[in-house]
């Protein structure tokens, strides 16, 4: 849960390291941990070289519709990212020995499931561009990511705004078990659960993958103007997954692909309570506004809904937070993440210490390792 002050680089630069150092924080031990969002970043180079012409030329002189290392509104101090996590040579994430040496190595990661941002950007330009640049960054992932580290796995990145295309993606790697599930942005063109979106859908259901939906992304819902502080941003984002997850829910996706998993990255848990609520005592007066739907709204939500930790509520008396969990009824369904490597990473050390001893071992390690089908050895097999 809470993480020391010094085992974090805020993006406030409040915390410093000298090049090469690492920030002070917990000596290393051992957790058998399962780490559900760390987010690599490829260089430009590396995507240019992956890329055939005419998308290469585009690619160098043009780039895609976001910058790397990627901008954040409002801007961030440091690109939002671990002052101690910037390598010699490169921006934070692009180089696996450095990542290896602050969290794989660092807490004996059991598996780590990459997340790379850039497909945010990649999957949301030009239909063909777009299938072009997240082949690329998938490549890149395997031969820089997944060959080398065998307690890694991988989302699949998907031209998402062109569904049909992002399908022969996912088919392209479902063969592949390092790929564990395909990245969708919250923040794409329109609402998630619209209609053009489910080939995507289909297509991971298929495969067995769950849709991971990162907080980001091209298009920022607020519905109140934009924020003028990090602040705002940054505790909407639970708020933004609740309407994508009423979306998912009011569209009847699930029961038109009853076996879909969604996993929601980096939008707080607690809120799902309130939403059930909220859905199931409208759902009772509004059916025939959605016919469609054969359960109520919350059978929907505990069913299909997977949680990560980071960022997670956290009260100061910690038994408040697990009366919330307790309402939500999903202590099976939340996994946890250290946010690699962001400025408000958690440790694997520290973070949950506050929950009973059974539910933080199922967060840490258990929920995800059945989610992912991971073996249970930790040995990357």
């Amino acid at each position: 849960m809470t993480v020391q002050a010094a085992d974090r680089a805020t993006e406030a630069g409040q915390v410093r390291a000298e090049p090469g150092r690492r920030v002070a924080g917990p000596v290393r031990r051992k957790t058998g941990v399962i780490d559900a969002d760390i987010h690599p970043a490829a260089l430009q180079k590396d995507i240019a070289a992956r890329l055939d012409e005419p998308w290469r030329r585009r690619f160098e002189r043009f780039g895609p519709r976001i910058p790397n290392p990627p901008m954040i509104y409002p801007r961030v101090r440091n690109g939002g990212m671990r002052l101690d996590s910037w390598p010699e040579d490169g921006i934070p994430g692009s180089d696996l020995g450095l990542v290896r040496k602050q969290l794989l190595d660092e807490y004996d990661i059991a598996y780590g499931i990459l997340i790379p941002l850039q497909g945010h950007s990649y999957g949301g330009v030009a239909p063909e561009f777009a299938q072009a640049l997240c082949r690329a960054l998938n490549e890149w992932i395997i031969e820089g990511w997944l060959d080398p580290e065998p307690r890694l796995r991988s989302s699949i990145c998907v031209p998402h705004e062109s569904p049909e295309l992002a399908a022969r993606e996912i088919r392209r790697y479902a063969g592949d078990h390092r790929f564990v599930q395909v990245l969708l942005p919250l923040g794409v063109e329109t609402s998630p659960g619209m209609a053009r979106y489910w080939p995507l859908y289909a297509a991971a259901s298929e495969a067995g993958l769950p849709v991971a939906i990162h907080v980001g992304g091209v298009v920022r819902h607020r519905g109140a103007g934009w924020p003028s502080f990090y602040l705002e941003e940054h505790v909407w984002n639970g708020n933004a997954m609740a309407m994508a997850v009423a979306s998912l829910i009011c569209s009847g996706v699930f029961d038109r692909l009853p076996d879909l998993q969604v996993v929601l990255v980096e939008g707080g848990i607690t809120w799902a309570g309130p939403l059930m609520w909220a859905m199931d005592s409208g759902a009772a007066l509004m059916r025939e506004d959605m016919p469609h739907l054969r359960r109520p709204p919350s059978e929907y939500l505990r069913g299909h809904f997977w949680f990560t930790t980071q960022p997670i509520e956290e009260p100061e008396n910690p038994r408040y937070l697990v009366q919330a969990l307790e309402h939500i009824g999903m202590t099976d369904r939340i996994m946890f993440a250290s946010d690699y490597p962001h400025w408000d990473f958690d440790s694997p050390a520290t973070a949950l210490r506050g929950l009973p001893k059974h539910l933080r071992e199922e967060f840490m390690a258990g929920n995800a390792r059945r989610l992912y089908g991971l073996p249970g050895d930790g040995q990357g097999r």
